[in-house]
């Protein structure tokens, strides 16, 4: 009766998009709201609450996955979850107005682009990230905990920290200032550099000529990653509303700083290797354009 079960599963909803989309908002769900319920109320700061309830939310989805056995149902938690939490700061900040909405409104905008293009480009639990694949093809002990801790845990306390820096604005009583204002527009060009990027790719992509073949036209021209490089930034524009409190401590420059790095070392070399297999014009491409940063072609 179960194999019954798995192969309708299989057959009948995890090959259809829509479908998959259902089961995914479900679980999300799920995922957020059964963690308010496991909160001790004995902690009192704000920021411990929020992680607790991030790492909580990710374990519910951890477990998602590996009863759909596809760890792609991680893939919108970065951009979604950051999106109540905000929302719960700026709900419970005594800010004025204007200061709430110059940090909601990049944020928000941040986040239902790119969970809106990770709906356009997704294919349903068919599809499994290919980078998800590699981690786990090894002995079943190592992929596990490449599953739990890498693809799971990892990314979302890089985003948990990354988000950090706001809650020296939104959890502090501060006047408006011309810097939160710029870091602000600072953020919202980074998403727009993001949006550009990824239209690009995916008008290149759509057109069956081009197949198997790099995209090297647009900002792509100039960076091998411009999408990754837009999110960079956006990060960087985080940092920099917490920075125009005045009360930001120096070590908070490690919150970008993690994030830039998880491109450049990880997913950027990631991206580039797979590339390498598939296209045969790629290592000359690679050879002329700057990996990450716009800079002109060699």
């Amino acid at each position: 009766m179960l194999r019954i079960f798995r192969e309708y599963l299989v057959v009948k909803v995890m090959n259809n998009k829509l479908k998959s989309q259902l089961i995914c908002f479900v679980i999300y769900i799920i995922a957020f709201l059964i963690p308010l319920f496991l909160i001790p109320s004995s902690i009192s700061n704000v920021w411990m609450i929020i992680l607790i309830w991030h790492i909580y939310a990710t374990l519910f989805i951890y477990v998602g996955s590996l009863l759909l056995k596809n760890s792609s149902l991680y893939d919108p938690f970065w951009s979604v979850a950051p999106i109540p939490i905000v929302l719960y700061m700026v709900n419970i900040s005594s800010n004025s107005l204007i200061i709430k909405l110059l940090i909601l409104f990049p944020i928000l905008f941040w986040g239902v682009r790119l969970t809106h293009n990770w709906l356009m480009g997704w294919k349903g639990f068919k599809h499994e990230d290919f980078r998800y694949i590699d981690l786990k093809n090894t002995n079943k002990i190592q992929a596990e905990i490449n599953n739990l801790f890498g693809i799971h845990l990892l990314p979302t306390l890089i985003v948990n920290f990354s988000l950090f820096p706001i809650s020296y604005i939104l959890l502090n009583n501060l006047n408006l200032n011309i810097n939160l204002l710029l870091a602000s527009i600072f953020s919202i060009v980074a998403v727009i550099l993001e949006t550009i990027s990824d239209k690009q790719m995916r008008d290149f992509k759509s057109n069956p000529l081009n197949k198997d073949k790099t995209m090297k036209y647009g900002l792509w021209r100039y960076s091998r990653h411009p999408n990754y490089l837009g999110e960079s930034m956006f990060w960087f524009g985080v940092y920099f509303m917490g920075l125009s409190s005045g009360i930001m401590p120096i070590w908070t420059i490690l919150c970008p700083l993690v994030m830039l790095s998880l491109f450049i070392f990880i997913s950027c070399p990631m991206m580039d290797k797979r590339s390498l297999k598939n296209r045969p014009d790629y290592q000359d491409y690679m050879n002329k354009t700057s990996q990450l940063f716009l800079w002109p072609p060699k």
